[in-house]
């Protein structure tokens, strides 16, 4: 069974609808089986490829990456790759800290495709994506002016054209990153915005990745009698709607092939039969490996490569 998967990422575009994880288990955080698909989005361009001298090459084993990054696409990582025989290795860092090492057959480039954050926040009981858009603040600001600002690094911003049911867009600025949370029907009150700006945290490691957090309530607040805004972010496994909404790690978008990683504890160790959904009208496969679901559109030889190589190791 899947389920709707909607996420937008830039104003202008037509919102994506992601085909959910079909649920086998629902344990806090991510689905546990599923998959993606799309109401075909305007193509975001593809990172511009490093060039293979940023890479390096190793006999005794792979050693830690390195931070790259490049202006045309500002809000996706660059974590310079090891050679490892005919395998690359990325150190990664999900959206809610955990760590893994992602290895993958070298012909893939998820280095050079670069990976972006994606993470769900509950407030007051409603559930709210943040979405790293990928050319950055220009997707949602279009140039223009906000509608108010409501702390230094927050501002409110118009709805974006052709967003169908999704409303205005609080816009976070991070360090260098720049996260959307795109309203939806059941619109977010004052109260719930100011809280937003005040409590959700963001913060970027030594190797350029965005860790997202929700400050908790003041002690003894936080019943529903006396106003406090709830708040928390999506746990590894669990699921809105039949949607995956935990932590995640994007590699690539638009028109390029794309690798999607999200941790799901409980995950059927043993490979399963790869699910289809669409997206900007292609084909959209997943399997389960070793606790994270590995989603992968793009050239047929992408996707089974992916499927069929790509290791996560959580740390």
């Amino acid at each position: 069974m899947t389920e709707q998967f909607d996420v937008i990422e830039a104003g202008g575009r037509r919102p994506r609808r992601w085909i959910g994880l079909a649920v086998v288990l629902v344990l806090v955080g991510v689905p546990v089986i599923g998959l993606l698909s799309s109401r075909e989005p305007v193509a975001e361009p593809a990172p511009k490829p490093l060039p293979s001298s940023s890479r390096t090459s190793t006999d005794s084993g792979p050693s830690p990456s390195r931070l790259e990054r490049v202006t045309n696409a500002p809000n996706v990582v660059h974590a310079r790759a090891v050679v490892d025989g005919d395998m690359e290795v990325l150190d990664v860092v999900f959206p809610d800290g955990q760590r893994a090492e992602v290895r993958y057959p070298a012909e893939l480039n998820l280095d050079r495709l670069g990976s972006r954050p994606f993470h769900g926040v509950w407030v007051d009981g409603r559930y709210r994506q943040l979405v790293a858009p990928y050319n950055g603040e220009i997707e949602v600001t279009k140039g223009g002016e906000p509608i108010r600002k409501f702390a230094p690094n927050v501002t409110l911003w118009p709805r974006q054209s052709g967003s169908a049911s999704y409303g205005q867009v609080l816009l976070f600025a991070f360090g260098p990153w720049r996260v959307a949370m795109y309203d939806r029907w059941q619109g977010l009150d004052f109260d719930d915005r100011v809280a937003l700006a005040e409590r959700l945290r963001g913060k970027v490691t030594d190797d350029g990745y965005l860790i997202l957090s929700a400050q908790d309530a003041p002690t003894g607040t936080g019943s529903d009698a006396d106003g406090t805004v709830r708040m928390r972010m999506a746990r590894p496994g669990e699921i809105a709607m039949g949607d995956p909404v935990g932590p995640q790690l994007w590699f690539g978008g638009g028109a390029s092939d794309m690798v999607m990683l999200i941790p799901t504890p409980g995950c059927a160790e043993v490979r399963t039969p790869p699910r289809r959904g669409r997206w900007q009208g292609r084909a959209v496969r997943d399997v389960c490996r070793g606790g994270v679901r590995i989603g992968a559109t793009g050239d047929d030889g992408f996707v089974t490569a992916a499927l069929d190589e790509i290791r996560v190791k959580l740390k």
